[in-house]
């Protein structure tokens, strides 16, 4: 295989003009280089280099014009717009940018297709002129007359800015060719040479407009890069643009069309393989790659067609390729220092004295963060959730955190005023700030990146000043982001030896025996149809401004020039469904199929993970000496009623709760959680019945409660939530629900009082415990547990257990013992009753009848649910709410017989499948 290059340079040194004498115009400067490389392989002795220019340099030389970036034009566009639109009719900078860099994309167009600008844009108003009076009823509204004000003066617009930029010697990348392909003739005058067009496919009029004049006039040729499988093939897109040339350039009528090459159908290996994942694919480079030897590598090129591939693919690489060539470079907006400083950005374009938990946990918990802090980030990022502080502001920010943090803390959260100096000012100041926590021998590309972020922010403070449209750091933002989207960072590597990483761009004019090319799908080979742009469709093709037809045709021809000379290929794509296009291989794949050239040889994989069914089983674990330890352990302090309740829903829960002490995470509690909630009425209810355990509860003690619970209620907030204020939002509302239960609680007891009950108050929160003789065990078993409320209800003591969430009557009630210790959904809470009633009158001789029961703030209205034993399930059953000797000892049977099975060596924790609830 003889690359492209090297056939042209072999005639051209053939020829008897020196090489030197030449002048090479190429796609990009990537194929200069390599051109440079293969004159050098070529010739022995040494030689002066020709002339070597990229297309739009060449444009620029021809113009005498300098070429700017999007942004640079974009900031142009403005100034013409403010000076040529009313200011009643003149939008600001931010909304302006959001359609103008659509409209400056068109005028490139129209420039780099030599269009006449006035009539053009003249139809382009009438259009929106007639699209708007189609759907008008009655007068205008002054917004429409404003939007089609604008749709008039576009023309004026366009001039203004074109000459504008002119005056300046500058323009946006369609100027500079159109004022190329004017001024060509002149420079063909003052500069005669031999330039030597390379490698070129879809050229625009104004390119076109060049190279047909330097052909017509004898100082240029021209050496197309395409197949004669292609090109001869009527209906290929591949050839779509150079067949176009070949007939319709004058300069053919008379003259050859160089080179027709003939390798597409020689001997190729092509292999399709379908991979699930991008990382998937990037994986399967890794692979591939390992299976050449050194010398194959030299020759190999892996082009991605997503260049958000290039980090999982260098990542993949096996550890016999020594040397990479990365071409493409590395986007910087993905670099993580990237992240940080645009999140401080989207942080501080919104206004507020606050900051949200989650957007300073996320700057916490950044990785240069935590470098370069030691470690305090991240306690301070726990204490935030441990202490639920929703909204900081900057003066909480610096309590809370070690002195050490407070300088990273006052540039990322201090005041940046709104303005755009200021805040560039202060990502200066950060990014030097984290330069200095860096280590410069194990942090090279962390400060590569730091590095490369102050050059961008210099360029960003030069175009602030020259153009002083940003006036907020919203508007900066979107600026950034701009740079940030265009810049890249340059990876070191030897150009032409080793592994080849590039885009598929970036392979243009180059040839390689090994190709590997990913991403090979729908949506990206062929990028598939965008709409930036406000020109309809009718009117382009009216015009003659390219489609997506068009588009389609350039993507055809560059993946088509990456198989023609090469020998093995692997195409590879993605396989996952999910999403626009996701999943689907490209047409490109489809067609090599059907176009099958005699000598491919053509291979077709999926590497789709075999996933076995998995069939649910519910598990159980074995009882080990070590297991046996930790329940004799349990046994001695005492198994509380909701371990037990727990061991009846699901023995593995119980197991992994109070034997491996696994528990949930602790997370950021944003909206109080239930559990919270409980906490907190509990704990307002035990201040104010502590005060009064021993006595009787008098009337003008619960009035006064009434009167302190909000102050009580929020004071546990503070203690078991947040010491922030609940004043808004669902936590607003929670809190209100609070005072509720706690005022209706006190009420309750109130209106008892009134009607002339009598109630003492005889243990609040008591801690119990209970030795249980169980004779199958050899060592000693206790229960414990804390009861909320024991008090003397006129002659009955009443045991009570408050709960927050609805409890109904029939919840309380027990058929049937032997149900008990197998029904957790019915049984759960007289099982708990029981429990706090067995230890309270263990201890405690009370001649008085006796009811357990539960009070359910969410079902006040039927106050006091006393436990109840119904000797049947009928409506007619009896029932029995004291609690004596005989339901005592049934409960106790019940008690030992679930305890005995937990202790039994011989019973492992099984599983039990716990069915879902429909709603």
């Amino acid at each position: 295989m003889t690359p492209f290059v090297t056939q042209v340079l072999k005639e051209l040194l053939a020829r008897k003009i020196p090489i030197s004498d030449y002048t090479f115009i190429l796609p990009n400067k990537r194929a200069g280089a390599y051109l440079i490389h293969q004159l050098a392989q070529l010739n022995t002795r040494s030689i002066f280099a020709p002339k070597v220019l990229s297309i739009e340099d060449f444009a620029q030389e021809v113009s005498g014009i300098k070429s700017i970036d999007n942004l640079s034009a974009l900031f142009e566009f403005y100034t013409v717009y403010e000076q040529n639109t009313p200011e009643e009719e003149r939008e600001n900078w931010e909304t302006f940018a959001s359609w103008g860099q659509t409209l400056l994309h068109d005028f490139n167009e129209i420039d780099r297709y030599l269009i006449d600008h006035r009539k053009f844009l003249e139809n382009l108003s009438d259009i929106q002129v007639l699209n708007q009076r189609w759907n008008m009823t009655g007068e205008p509204t002054s917004l429409v007359r404003n939007y089609l004000n604008f749709w008039n003066k576009l023309w004026l617009y366009y001039e203004r800015l074109s000459q504008r930029l002119k005056d300046r010697n500058m323009g946006y990348q369609g100027l500079v060719f159109r004022k190329a392909a004017k001024e060509i003739g002149n420079y063909v005058q003052d500069h005669p040479g031999h330039y030597v067009f390379l490698g070129f496919n879809a050229l625009s009029p104004a390119e076109q407009q060049m190279v047909q004049f330097m052909l017509k006039s004898h100082v240029a040729e021209v050496f197309w890069d395409i197949d004669e499988v292609f090109l001869h093939d009527d209906q290929h897109d591949a050839s779509y643009f150079l067949r176009g040339f070949k007939e319709k350039w004058p300069y053919y009528k008379e003259h050859p069309f160089q080179v027709v090459a003939s390798d597409f159908g020689a001997e190729k290996n092509i292999q399709t393989i379908g991979v699930p994942k991008n990382i998937g694919q990037a994986k399967q480079v890794g692979e591939i790659l390992a299976a050449l030897d050194p010398q194959e590598l030299r020759d190999t090129a892996v082009v991605l067609g997503d260049e958000q591939l290039l980090i999982p693919v260098l990542n993949s690489l096996p550890p016999q390729v020594k040397e990479v060539n990365v071409t493409m470079g590395y986007p910087l907006g993905s670099a993580p220092v990237s992240q940080l400083l645009e999140q401080l950005l989207t942080l501080h374009a919104s206004e507020g004295e606050t900051w949200y938990y989650k957007d300073i946990i996320n700057f916490l918990q950044h990785p240069m963060v935590q470098k370069i802090s030691g470690g305090d980030s991240r306690k301070l990022a726990e204490k935030i959730r441990r202490e639920n502080l929703v909204y900081l502001s900057l003066e909480t920010l610096l309590e809370e955190t070690r002195n050490s943090l407070h300088p990273l803390i006052k540039l990322a959260f201090g005041n940046w005023e709104d303005k755009p100096s200021v805040a560039l000012e202060k990502l200066r100041e950060l990014i030097f700030y984290l330069k200095e926590g860096l280590n410069p021998d194990k942090d090279q590309l962390n400060l590569e990146f730091l590095y490369q972020h102050n050059l961008l922010l210099n360029k960003l403070a030069t175009l602030l000043s020259d153009y002083p449209h940003v006036e907020s750091v919203k508007s900066l933002m979107s600026v950034y982001r701009e740079l940030l989207h265009v810049q890249k960072v340059s990876l070191s590597g030897k150009p032409f030896t080793g592994l080849q990483v590039m885009g598929l761009l970036e392979s243009r004019v180059l040839d390689f025996k090994n190709v590997i090319v990913v991403s090979v799908n729908e949506g990206v080979l062929p990028a598939g149809k965008s709409a930036h742009s406000f020109i309809p469709m009718d009117l382009k093709r009216s015009y003659g401004l390219p489609s997506f037809k068009e588009k389609d045709a350039v993507y055809s021809y560059h993946f088509h020039h990456l198989l023609q000379r090469a020998s093995n290929v692997h195409l590879l794509y993605n396989i996952e469904p999910g999403g626009l296009n996701a999943g689907e291989k490209s047409r490109f794949l489809l067609q090599l199929e059907l176009e099958r050239q005699p000598m491919h040889t053509i291979k077709h994989s999926l590497l789709a993970p075999e996933v076995p069914a998995v069939s649910r089983q519910l598990r159980e674990v074995k009882k080990t000496p070590a297991i046996m330890q930790r329940l004799q352990d349990l046994a001695a302090k005492g198994f509380s009623p909701s371990a037990l309740t727990t061991y009846i829903r699901n023995p593995l829960d119980f197991y992994k709760q109070y034997i491996l002490g696994v528990r949930e995470p602790e997370e950021m509690e944003e909206t109080v959680a239930f559990n919270t909630l409980g906490t907190v009425v509990h704990d307002s209810l035990e201040t104010f019945y502590k005060r009064w355990e021993g006595r009787e509860l008098r009337q003008e003690d619960l009035q006064q409660a009434i009167k302190e619970a909000p102050e009580e209620v929020k004071r546990q907030f503070m203690a078991s939530y947040t010491r922030d204020p609940l004043t808004q939002g669902k936590n607003l509302l929670i809190f209100e629900v609070a005072k509720r239960y706690v005022t209706n609680m006190l009420q309750l007891d109130l209106r008892e009082l009134q009607q002339g009950q009598r109630i003492r108050i005889l243990q609040v929160e008591r801690k119990l415990r209970l030795e249980l003789p169980i004779k199958e065990l050899d060592f000693p078993v206790y229960i414990g547990g804390l009861v909320d409320r024991v008090d003397q209800y006129g002659e009955v003591m009443r045991i009570i257990d408050y709960k927050t969430g609805k409890v109904e009557q029939r919840q309380v009630e027990v058929v049937d013992w032997e149900e008990l210790n197998t029904d957790y959904d019915q049984y759960s809470k007289p099982f708990q009753i029981l429990a706090y009633a067995s230890m309270i009158l263990e201890e405690t001789t009370h001649p008085a009848p006796v009811e357990a029961g539960i009070i359910s703030f969410k079902n006040m209205k039927n106050g006091f649910l006393k436990f109840t034993k119904k000797d049947s399930k009928g409506r007619n059953a009896r029932k029995e709410t004291l609690i004596d000797e005989t339901i005592l000892e049934a409960y106790k049977e019940q008690l030992i017989q679930l305890i005995v099975e937990i202790c039994d060596p011989e019973t492992p924790f099984k599983e039990k499948e716990i069915p879902q609830k429909s709603w």
